[in-house]
């Protein structure tokens, strides 16, 4: 596959062409912060000739949208009737009812809103240059042009210009090796098994192979100086082999080593930077060991990609830190064909959720897949993986239904105080309580995953019903929280807009209700 260059200046009678491209940018970067600033601040109103409309109390303007899970169309209601927002106009109508909302100020995060709408102009054009991989799982993976449904900024790349980021984007259909680092044995630090490391190349005497990710190189240049120029680091050139980008961005993919690399990368994507933070590299070996025993117990198909080793530098620990992540082979079903969550729910050439033949037979393999893993984890090893959209592959067999699920990502596994070994080991993260675990798992698993499939597969086949389905999947277990969500009037949804205005961290998950479609009645789920 050729690779992806950037796109030459346009000539002056290209102006349609540009125009079209800026019209569909601001279509797609809108969805998500629209979807945030209606869920999280809007009132609702009044719907009428297809449209919602919704009072931002704050400013007290009124703004309307066409559609529900991807809205469109914004207008705000002034003097002269209806005005249509471009994004611009929206980001500052929305910047303008945070501030009065919330009483602070943010000059921040408007900044990445217009950055993630001009990311995703460069990834629009890149695409328009480019072909799709072959591999349908690498393409699920590259597909996210829009990204978190409900984050204001999800396609931000820290401000900087396209041609910094643009070769190592994975919405970009990239691909490309990566920097082969030779690391002074007495500074390495280690843990677990990196074995797979030192398969890349050959280090010399007194030296051991590290990867690095070429961004992160560039980020990083001025603190690694010192250590290149005394000798601590040797650069030895590429991997003799390419590597795809995963969603993550930072995570790639060696599909002939059979493996994931995890690497930090000093940019802000969603809520944080993209370090392996030294707390999160301690709390994996004990977070993935928790993961990989209650999957391994869990009868049926479920796996876990495990974490299963880290490696970096002791006087660049953040900078150069790489875990080693299981790859595919050995973990899924012969013949199966393992694809995104979040891809199934954005859409992309050969999404077999859009061609499902019995739609109704689809969804209940598909929850019988994902839903009881993940329970069965909580409920008897007390283990809350983080199974959403981002962490869970779905394989589907030859006949397009899925038959496996496996979930990935150790550094977002949260552990129930004192459940099970891993929990009580010593040196094991802070447990968390078994209403803080339920209320993150709901989220993670219904919210940000089940809820969003639900929709697509309702906008792909009318008139079919999702929600009995769910019911009677959840109700199946036995578990009590899970018998107790079905008549809960509401779910926990993650305010992520509010949580970047008002500067929390970006670990510190707060919800708001959200009605629960669970709750409705056998055939009015949606």
């Amino acid at each position: 596959m050729e690779r992806v260059d950037l796109l030459p200046p346009p000539a002056d009678d290209d102006a349609a062409r540009r125009a079209g491209l800026a019209r569909r940018a601001d279509a797609y970067a809108a969805v998500p912060l629209l979807n945030c600033l209606l869920r999280e601040v809007g009132e609702p109103v009044a719907d009428t000739d297809g449209r919602r409309t919704y009072r931002l109390p704050g400013c007290g303007r009124l703004l309307r949208v066409q559609g529900t899970r991807r809205p469109a169309g914004p207008e705000v209601r002034t003097a002269g009737g209806w005005q249509p927002l471009g994004h611009a106009e929206l980001v500052k109508l929305a910047a303008e009812e945070l501030r009065r909302h919330t009483g602070v100020p943010n000059h921040e995060l408007p900044t990445e809103m217009t950055d993630s709408r001009d990311v995703v102009a460069a990834l629009l054009a890149a695409r328009a240059r480019s072909d799709p991989p072959h591999d349908p799982y690498v393409r699920s993976e590259q597909a996210l042009v829009t990204g978190h449904t409900h984050h204001p900024a999800p396609k931000s790349r820290g401000g900087g210009p396209a041609a910094a980021w643009l070769p190592y984007a994975p919405e970009a259909h990239t691909r490309f090796p990566l920097a082969l680092l030779a690391l002074r044995e007495d500074t390495v630090v280690e843990e677990g098994d990196t074995a797979a490391l030192d398969r890349l190349g050959t280090a010399p005497p007194g030296y051991r192979l590290l990867p690095a990710h070429p961004w992160q190189l560039d980020l990083a240049a001025g603190r690694l100086a010192p250590a290149f120029a005394d000798g601590r680091l040797l650069r030895l050139g590429t991997t003799g082999f390419d590597t795809w980008p995963t969603a993550a961005v930072r995570t790639v993919y060696a599909p002939g080593r059979n493996l994931f690399l995890k690497f930090s990368l000093d940019v802000r994507i969603t809520n944080d930077i993209r370090r392996l933070w030294r707390h999160d590299l301690d709390r994996r070996a004990h977070t993935d060991a928790a993961a990989r025993s209650a999957l391994a117990a869990f009868d049926g198909p479920a796996a876990w990609l495990s974490d299963r080793g880290h490696r970096t530098a002791d006087f660049a620990d953040e900078d150069l830190a790489v875990v080693v992540r299981d790859g595919l082979r050995g973990h899924l079903l012969p013949g199966a064909t393992p694809y995104l969550a979040a891809a199934l729910a954005e859409g992309f050439d050969g999404n077999p959720l859009a061609s499902a033949a019995d739609p109704a037979a689809w969804w209940e393999a598909y929850l019988s897949r994902v839903v009881p893993p993940v329970l069965a984890a909580y409920a008897r090893h007390g283990v809350v993986l983080e199974a959403h959209l981002q962490n869970t592959l779905v394989a589907m067999g030859a006949d397009g239904r899925p038959v496996q699920a496996l979930f990935r990502d150790a550094e977002g596994v949260k552990l129930l105080a004192g459940a099970g070994p891993a929990g009580r080991a010593a040196g094991a993260p802070p447990g968390v309580s078994r209403e803080a675990g339920w209320e993150r798992l709901v989220y993670c698993l219904v919210v940000n995953h089940l809820l969003e499939i639900a929709a697509a597969l309702a906008d792909h086949h009318p008139g079919l019903d999702p929600w009995p389905a769910v019911r009677r999947e959840l109700a199946r277990s036995g578990l009590p929280e899970a018998t107790a969500l079905l008549t809960a009037p509401t779910l926990p949804g993650k305010t992520n807009l509010l949580l970047r205005w008002t500067g929390a961290d970006g670990a510190d998950a707060r919800y708001r209700p959200l009605p629960n479609p669970l709750a409705a009645g056998p055939s009015t789920g949606r």
